[in-house]
């Protein structure tokens, strides 16, 4: 694309043809107020706040123009401080706040709201208005987002963003002029990301209904981490108070997440204050009771010294950290035991090669994407925020998408083949057309294929059929795999499987070993565990420790460093924001603190050993955050595979964790959005 040459108060900057004039100041550092712009929303041109002054060869424009609709033009001289464009601005910002409520004190947006700066930096120090504000009703938008319409300056971001990146149109203006106003009709927001809404609202008409009245900004420290909900890695900013996680906000990636987070991983947050577990127990006389940590820790070491090496087994959960998966690994081989495994879910997954079971494409790389094929897929509740990529890529045009598996609404148009993973040994040919005419063809295997018995013999299928599409190339990998767990591809990359002759999750379940440690592994069935005494370490009193013989309380991702490796195998690392309630530890330290008991060296003292450690033994965690490039000549393994349809692993969004189990606002909305839309299709009510 070529350059387009023009002068922004008397500076020579260039710019992308198509460019607007707003996106030609920035890129000269010159600033521009605006309201109703937003960088990833399409133009509205509805708050006039960015207006400047244009010249070209015919001289001055005789009005000042809104700089976010007006196109660059070659020659184009752009002037943004004169007395006419401040006298413009003052008058625009003046007119906003002609019905705003003069209700700052007790408005959440105080302090990070972009109204209150830029009326400071642009506007008058007074009103020439009497006349009585208007009022507007508040409106209901569901669990997460708060209404305080009278201050709605009627900027239609939220508009753009429901319509465009959620891909739910239930957010609109009714009304004209001077009684128009944003409305969903009475109705709840039913999208993922509504959350989003909050943060691109620039006044305090939509805020966080869980958040309100909580804190003030400057009140909170703010640590930077990454989110564990999903397995996108999504960047976050924890916002605390004293020993209180308040609030969870989205970090600026460009490559990752974007700007935007999933309502699960910013509002399951008030999971993190219920049902923890802060001190150890054990199991006496079929009741848990309280117990001191060289009480439980005694117990677990008398039990595993009772037993041999190959009846001890050891599952780790979907949103452990790698250092203490680790951790548990060097425990395990130290006490000669190969029953290991990070898939709670029991995927057919890792052993091969490590393109095998990554997000090879990359998020970002859907982007350049021209025919997806989803297998046993729902992008929309495995990851957010992936599906808002292939929606985003979908609205450019030119993308094919088809699905095998259960049809779900994806907020985009998907050609559904069939529910039957067999049709990858036998695509219909129209299908196969798709994916060889596309230039950059991707396949997408979900859970809900890989969990099967038959999972292997699935990414066998699905990786042939890539490979008659030509989508295996030096310059294009089109094979993922869309993890749900946080920890998997960590645990995939060090190993945490099975030996040779070791057991898998489960037949470890199924009765296989006497002693059985569970990390934070909570998504189990745990009925055939009655003869085998369970240790469970974890954070939550949810079905792992409900199990349990010993529990060893644990630390939550708010509350530890680790290292967390995303879907694509993105390196990344979560920050310790709070400390563990009680008597709860870091993971890491309980499995040090265990192995002194029993004189085993694992090789570490410190979390800096640790991790040196871990890096010998996996050079794919040295490099953070960037992306790797895996060659990849075979995934799966030849076989036959059933005709039977696939199931959908999630049944509920809002409730896969024992977090967002333990989440007041996360059982509110799988009230109103699974429950309450399960019993309207089956006809009942409650």
């Amino acid at each position: 694309m070529s350059n387009v040459t023009v002068k922004v108060d008397g500076v020579e900057v260039e710019v992308p043809a198509g460019s607007n004039v707003l996106q030609a100041c920035e890129a000269a550092g010159v600033e521009v107020p605006r309201f109703c712009y937003h960088d990833r929303l399409s133009v509205a041109g509805n708050c006039r706040m960015c207006l400047v002054q244009i010249e070209d060869a015919r001289g001055m424009a005789p009005k000042p123009a809104a700089s976010c609709a007006t196109p660059v033009m070659p020659g184009l001289m752009i002037h943004t401080k004169t007395e006419a464009v401040k006298k413009a601005r003052k008058g625009v910002m003046e007119f906003l706040l002609i019905n705003h409520p003069l209700d700052c004190p007790i408005c959440d947006q105080g302090g990070e709201c972009d109204l209150q700066d830029q009326a400071m930096a642009y506007g008058m120090d007074r009103t020439r208005y009497q006349e009585n504000k208007r009022a507007v009703t508040e409106k209901y938008m569901g669990p997460i987002v708060k209404t305080i319409m009278t201050r709605c300056i009627q900027c239609t971001r939220c508009v753009r963003f429901a319509t465009e990146v959620a891909g739910v149109e239930e957010i609109g203006l009714v009304q004209r002029g001077e009684h128009a106003e944003i409305s969903t009709l009475e109705k709840a927001i039913n999208s993922e990301l509504s959350g989003n809404l909050i943060d691109v609202c620039p006044v305090g008409a939509l805020t966080s209904r869980p958040y309100a009245f909580h804190a003030r900004p400057w009140e909170l420290r703010k640590t930077p981490s990454v989110d564990v909900f999903d397995a996108v890695g999504s960047n976050i900013r924890i916002d605390t108070r004293g020993k209180e996680v308040l609030r969870i906000q989205p970090r600026l990636h460009e490559d990752v997440n974007e700007e935007w987070l999933a309502d699960k991983a910013r509002y399951a947050v008030d999971g993190l204050k219920r049902q923890r577990l802060d001190r150890p127990y054990v199991r006496e006389d079929g009741k848990l009771r309280p117990a001191s940590w060289d009480e439980a820790l005694g117990l677990v070491l008398e039990k595993l010294k009772a037993v041999s090496a190959d009846k001890i087994g050891a599952i780790a959960g979907d949103q452990v950290d790698a250092e203490s998966m680790f951790a548990l690994g060097s425990l395990m081989h130290a006490l000669g035991s190969k029953n290991l495994d990070c898939r709670q879910d029991g995927a057919k997954v890792g052993g091969g090669e490590r393109g095998s079971y990554l997000f090879n494409t990359s998020i970002a790389g859907l982007e350049e994407a021209d025919a997806i094929l989803l297998v046993g897929s729902n992008p929309r509740w495995d990851a957010p925020l992936i599906n808002a990529r292939i929606r985003k890529r979908f609205l450019q045009g030119g993308l094919t998408v088809m699905g095998i598996g259960q049809p779900h609404d994806l907020t985009y148009e998907v050609n559904w083949l069939g529910e039957s993973p067999a049709l990858l040994s036998a695509m219909p040919q129209e299908a196969l057309d798709v994916l060889k005419a596309a230039k950059n063809p991707v396949v997408i295997l979900g859970s809900d294929a890989l969990t099967r018995k038959d999972g292997a013999e699935i990414a066998s299928a699905a990786y042939q059929v890539l490979k008659q599409a030509d989508g295996l190339r030096d310059d294009w990998n089109g094979f993922n795999v869309l993890h749900s767990a946080a920890s998997r591809v960590a645990g995939l990359d060090m190993g945490f499987l099975p030996g040779e002759g070791g057991l898998d999750a489960a037949a470890m379940l199924a009765g296989g070993v006497d002693v059985l440690y569970l990390l934070a592994a909570d998504e189990l069935d745990t009925s055939g565990l009655d003869n085998t005494f369970v240790i469970y370490q974890g954070h939550h009193g949810d079905r792992g420790a409900h199990a349990a013989d010993v529990i060893l309380p644990g630390a939550a991702y708010t509350e530890k460093n680790g290292t967390y490796v995303n879907t694509e195998g993105r390196v990344q690392f979560g920050r310790l924001a709070v400390f563990p309630p009680g008597d709860a530890r870091e993971d890491w330290t309980i499995i040090r603190a265990l192995a002194g008991q029993m004189n085993l060296r694992l090789g570490f003292d410190s979390l800096i050993e640790l991790r040196q450690a871990m890096i010998a033994a996996v050079p794919s965690l040295v490099i953070a955050d960037s992306l790797p490039s895996e060659s990849l000549s075979q995934a799966g393994q030849a076989g036959l595979i059933d005709a039977d349809a696939l199931e959908a692993t999630i049944d509920n969004y809002y409730m896969t964790d024992p977090i967002s189990r333990a989440s007041k606002t996360m059982a509110d909305c799988s009230q109103l959005f699974v429950t309450g839309q399960a019993a309207k299709a089956t006809g009942t009510h409650g």
